[in-house]
C-alpha cells in the first residue's frame, strides 16, 4: 500500500534526508515541549463542547439527591420521603442520582509517523490527536467517569485529568510506549471503554491484531483516525521523494499525480478493512482530518460514548476552530 505515513512533505516535494534515531529523540522532547500549549487548547476545546452537558442525571445508587417522583406500586414502602408526601395528597419518593463511574482507557500514537503536517494544515497529526485525547478526558471525567493512559496510568476522577496524562506521558517520553504506533497490551476489565487516537495507517492485520486482543477482554473501544488532508488526497504535482520517519526507505516518482488514484484506492481500500473488523467487533470508527475543528470529532465521541455508557449527556452546539 502506498501510506502517507511512510512519507515526509511540507510542499509538493519531500525532503529526502533521513531520520535517526537522533532525531527521533529530538522529536519525542519536541512533543514535551508542546504539551504545555496542547493542554491550554485541550482546556479551550473541551469547555466549547461541554456548554449544555449536565452529566448523567440517571437515577441509581449513589448519595446526591436528583428529584422527586410519584410513589409507584413496584416501589418499596421505604423508598416513600414521608416528609415530602405530607404536604400533598399523593405519596413521592427521593431518588438519588447514578454515580457508578465508568472506565474510560484512552491511548494516543505519539510515533514518528503522527509528526507530519503539510501545507494544507496549521498543526501535526500527534499535536491535533494529543488534544483530543486531553479534551476528552476532561469531559468524561466532569461527566463522572473515570479515565487511564494504557500502560502509563492508572484511572482517575480527578478534575485535572488532563495535567495527568501529560505527566504521565513526559514520564515516559524516553521509553518504547512512545515510539510504538500500536496500542500497549493491556488487561482490560470487562465492559471499560477504550478510546484510541492514531493515523492507523500500519498494515491492517498488525492493527486487527492488537484491536481483538482488547476486544477478547471484553473492552469497547472507539477508534479516531487522525490524518492530514494532504494524505487523504495527494495533492502534489511533479517529482517528489517519499521517505518513511527512519529514511531508511525511500520512493522516488517523477510524477506523483499519476499515482493520484492509484493511491486514494488504496487508501480506501485500507481504511475498509479497519471499519469492517471495527463493525464485526462492536466498535465505532471515525476519521478527522488536521484542518477541521476539533471540536467536530469531539461532539461525536461525546454522543457515542453517551450511548455506550447509558448516561445522558445534553451537548451544545457551540463549536470552536483550533
Amino acid at each position: 500500500m502506498v501510506s502517507t505515513a511512510d512519507t515526509r512533505s511540507a510542499t509538493g516535494t519531500l525532503n529526502g534526508e533521513g531520520r535517526s534515531l537522533g532525531r527521533l529523540e529530538e522529536s519525542a522532547h519536541a512533543l514535551a515541549d508542546r504539551l504545555p500549549d496542547l493542554l491550554i487548547d485541550a482546556k479551550r476545546i473541551s469547555q466549547t463542547v461541554a456548554h449544555g452537558i449536565h452529566g448523567r442525571r440517571r437515577s441509581g445508587p449513589g448519595e446526591t439527591f436528583w428529584q422527586f417522583r410519584t410513589y409507584e406500586s413496584a416501589d418499596s414502602a421505604q423508598l416513600i420521603d414521608w416528609r415530602r408526601s405530607a404536604s400533598s395528597d399523593h405519596l413521592y419518593v427521593r431518588e438519588r442520582e447514578w454515580e457508578a463511574a465508568h472506565t474510560v482507557w484512552m491511548w494516543s500514537d505519539l510515533s514518528a509517523s503522527m509528526d507530519f503536517k503539510s501545507h494544507l494544515s496549521t498543526v501535526t497529526k500527534r499535536d491535533r490527536a494529543v488534544v483530543l485525547m486531553f479534551a476528552a478526558a476532561e469531559l468524561l471525567v466532569r461527566g463522572g467517569e473515570r479515565v487511564g493512559l494504557m500502560a502509563m496510568s492508572q484511572p482517575s476522577g480527578s478534575r485535572k485529568i488532563a495535567p495527568q496524562l501529560a505527566e504521565a506521558i513526559m514520564a515516559n517520553i524516553a521509553t518504547p510506549l512512545i515510539s510504538k504506533s500500536r496500542p500497549p497490551q493491556q488487561q482490560i476489565p470487562r465492559h471499560a471503554e477504550v478510546l484510541l487516537f492514531g493515523d492507523f495507517l500500519a498494515p491492517v492485520p498488525a492493527i486487527r491484531e492488537r484491536i481483538e486482543q482488547l476486544a477478547s477482554l471484553g473492552a469497547r473501544g472507539h477508534m479516531v483516525q487522525v490524518l492530514d488532508p494532504a494524505e487523504e488526497t495527494l495533492p502534489y504535482d511533479g517529482r517528489a521523494e517519499f521517505a518513511n520517519p527512519s529514511g531508511r526507505e525511500r520512493f522516488l516518482a517523477d510524477r506523483v499525480e499519476t499515482l493520484r488514484g492509484e493511491y486514494q484506492q488504496r487508501l480506501a481500500g485500507h481504511r475498509a478493512q479497519i471499519e469492517e473488523f471495527c463493525h464485526r467487533l462492536g466498535w465505532s470508527f471515525l476519521v478527522h482530518h488536521t484542518d477541521r475543528p476539533a471540536s467536530e470529532p469531539l461532539l461525536t465521541l461525546v454522543m457515542r460514548l453517551a450511548g455506550e455508557m447509558g448516561a445522558v449527556y445534553r451537548v451544545g452546539s457551540h463549536t470552536e476552530a483550533v
